[in-house]
């Protein structure tokens, strides 16, 4: 039986101290990605290496996960496993065992993550709007063309491996693609 801690930050600028502070840990897997998705590569890593008897660690639920969806199918998927599920924050401990009051409030505090990430993205769509419209926003810098990415793919690359040489998302190279 290992304590297991999972933090998770958006940016890499972001302090990851706090979130576990105090608590003893046997090893620490650290995401510094959104929490939009539960595609992130510690967090992987974490559920392969977790065992029967873990318990896993989260300073919040919001730290696991901002979908209430992506929330429940992990810590279902961890109990299915025998590893238990502690959030600090709102003093929350899944261990299958079936407790109504609990789920309620995984449910409650799952929606209410997924509020707060819809209303984040809300506002900063509309503060690019207006910042369009007043001639201060103009987007990222390109680190890389499109056409570079498209001869890359047309030379016979997969987009994944197109991504990977040019150190961009795959999602940039689909762009890409669909540009051209």
């Amino acid at each position: 039986m290992a304590d297991i801690g999972y933090v998770r930050v958006s940016s890499a600028e972001q302090n990851t101290e706090r979130q576990l502070d105090g608590v003893r840990l046997d090893k620490v897997f650290t995401d510094k990605v959104s929490g939009g998705t539960i595609d992130r590569p510690k967090l992987q890593e974490m559920l392969e290496y977790v065992r029967d008897g873990d318990v896993i660690h989260v300073h919040s639920i919001d730290r696991l996960a901002r979908s209430l969806v992506d929330l429940l199918a992990l810590v279902q998927g961890m109990i299915k496993k025998g590893v238990h599920v502690q959030f600090h924050k709102e003093g929350l401990l899944f261990t299958g065992e079936h407790n109504p009051t609990q789920e309620l409030m995984l449910s409650v505090m799952g929606s209410v993550a997924q509020f707060e990430r819809a209303m984040i993205r809300e506002r900063q769509l509309e503060g690019i709007t207006r910042a369009k419209r007043n001639g201060v926003y103009k987007g990222r810098i390109k680190t890389i063309d499109d056409a570079s990415i498209r001869n890359h793919v047309e030379s016979g690359n997969s987009y994944r491996a197109t991504a990977k040489a040019y150190g961009v998302s795959l999602s940039t190279v689909q762009r890409a693609m669909k540009a051209g």
